[in-house]
């Protein structure tokens, strides 16, 4: 979550930007994302050489090799050395810039292996450097140095504050799901080394690098075996999205945790472009929550399981018909899928009730995508199975960990652990009264409810008998009160000699 620090860092590049002549608000965003990418590789580097020499191992880097890089040209070469953000950034500023326009630039953009048809050449292919004096470019590397980059997702934050500037989260439907909410929902479905993941939302890749961190520190030692880790880099991930700038921080993301070749496209995941179906084993995305979309753009197959143009709705029947059998997902909706009366939200829940196993209906806090929407949702757990729903486990979060108003204050509140521990242990939740947090629903219930899937349906309020003092009691009091001050008003009169 991006703090107040880092609002103000990025705000200072934002305006050296603007006064540089960097006037459109996505030139800009692209520009500080270049820089910090430069950054994290140089900072990926040195954390990767300390980790070695601390095991008594050397270390050769992948990145910034020995001897020269040369410029697609053949005509000019720079030693490897020279590009690094820990050479470069104490250059003086003309220098600097001569360094970085011509050879550093040319160089992120070869990273992953200059003529390879990877998601990251395609993507950086027609990347530009518009930094346009020395003295911007030193103001925006002085600021960027100064920020701790530990967290690698840290352009996916940025992206995020940026779009918020620009006022464009909103209207795009473009607010990056909390870290802390990602992580939670890796935890529910606790990806492997044999997956085959796909967020078709993906945004900056938050819900896929949040499955790579997991197997990474998992699945370890299964990661040196080649197959594996050849799965891993080239077939494991993939992405959809319709933002080229989006998808081009994605696949920057995704190079940064070591994933070199991720299946990231541009696609309309709802329409007919998108017609891969029964294949994925993990599905984990955050989808719009609001628009809706030309009828005649959307893929047939969707809409025969609910007739729609509502993007929630369609999305969630995408993840039905992407799921393999056997194949999870955990989702975001908003609380209207859970409860909607149309027949299209009627019959997406009947589908997910009667063909799917649906194991766990996790209700949200309305704070939780604060400053950026203020709606209700609730994480959606369930796999393609299609002996159906037996009982549903409920969870009525209260607090994620963060204050629920704009500024999402860090607080000790926190219910994230309890999901992820009673989740994990179900079988302890059978008895446990709908009055309590965490319940069951058996099937029968939910059909006898129209399928209404919201946990206020199912949830018992008890309520406590208040008992209040009778009407003569409440006067006599009051004639007390009035009483004793008219007593202090005259000892006060007489003191002050009135």
């Amino acid at each position: 979550m991006i703090t107040g620090e880092l609002k103000a860092k990025v705000d200072k590049i934002w305006d050296t930007l603007w006064t540089g002549g960097i006037t459109s608000p996505s030139s800009a965003l692209e520009q500080i994302t270049y820089l910090m990418f430069m950054k994290l590789l140089d900072d990926n580097e040195i954390k990767k050489a300390g980790n070695a020499a601390a095991l008594g191992i050397s270390y050769k880097s992948k990145i910034f090799k020995d001897g020269e890089f040369v410029i697609e040209d053949g005509k000019d070469s720079v030693p490897y050395s020279r590009l690094r953000w820990s050479e470069f950034h104490n250059l003086e500023p003309g220098a600097m810039f001569e360094l970085v326009r011509n050879y550093v630039f040319a160089f992120i953009k070869t990273v992953n292996g200059a003529g390879k048809d990877t998601a990251f050449s395609r993507f950086m292919s027609d990347a530009v450097f518009l930094v346009p004096t020395p003295k911007v470019l030193a103001v925006c590397v002085d600021e960027l140095n100064s920020i701790d980059m530990s967290n690698k997702d840290i352009m996916g934050d940025v992206y995020e504050y940026c779009l918020n500037k620009m006022s464009a989260a909103g209207k795009l439907g473009q607010f990056r799901t909390p870290r802390h909410i990602v992580d939670m929902m890796v935890e529910l479905v606790r990806p492997n080394c044999n997956d085959i993941i796909l967020d078709p939302a993906m945004g900056s890749a938050g819900f896929l690098l949040g499955c790579a961190k997991y197997i990474n520190k998992h699945f370890t030692k299964e990661l040196l075996n080649r197959e594996n880790a050849e799965h891993y880099n080239k077939s494991m991930f993939h992405g959809f999205d319709t933002d080229p700038s989006m998808l081009r921080i994605g696949a920057m993301n995704m190079l940064l945790h070591g994933v070199e070749e991720p299946d990231i496209s541009r696609h309309d995941s709802l329409s007919d472009e998108n017609d891969i179906r029964d294949y994925y084993s993990l599905i984990l995305a955050n989808p719009p929550f609001t628009g809706s979309v030309f009828e005649e753009d959307i893929s047939k197959d969707l809409l025969a399981l609910s007739k729609t143009k509502k993007t929630e709705l369609l999305f969630l029947s995408l993840f039905m018909k992407s799921l393999r059998v056997g194949g999870r997902c955990a989702c975001i909706v908003p609380d209207g899928v859970l409860f909607g009366s149309s027949k299209a939200h009627k019959d997406i829940r009947k589908e997910l009730v009667e063909h799917f196993r649906l194991q766990a209906v996790i209700s949200m806090p309305s704070g939780v995508f604060k400053p950026y929407a203020g709606v209700s949702t609730a994480v959606l757990v369930f796999t393609k199975d299609p002996s159906g729903t037996d009982r549903v486990w409920f969870y009525d979060m209260k607090s994620d960990g963060y204050s629920l108003d704009d500024k999402r204050s860090k607080i000790e509140a926190d219910d994230i652990p309890d999901i992820i521990e009673r989740f994990n242990h179900l079988e302890e939740e059978t008895n446990r009264r709908r009055k309590e947090q965490s319940f069951f629903v058996e099937k029968a219930d939910i059909v006898a409810n129209d399928y209404d899937l919201s946990i206020n349906k199912y949830k018992e309020i008890e309520y406590q008998k208040v008992e209040y003092p009778s009407t003569r009691e409440i006067y006599a009091e009051l004639e007390r009160i009035e009483t004793e001050i008219s007593v202090e008003m005259t000892e006060l009169k007489k003191l002050l000699g009135l």
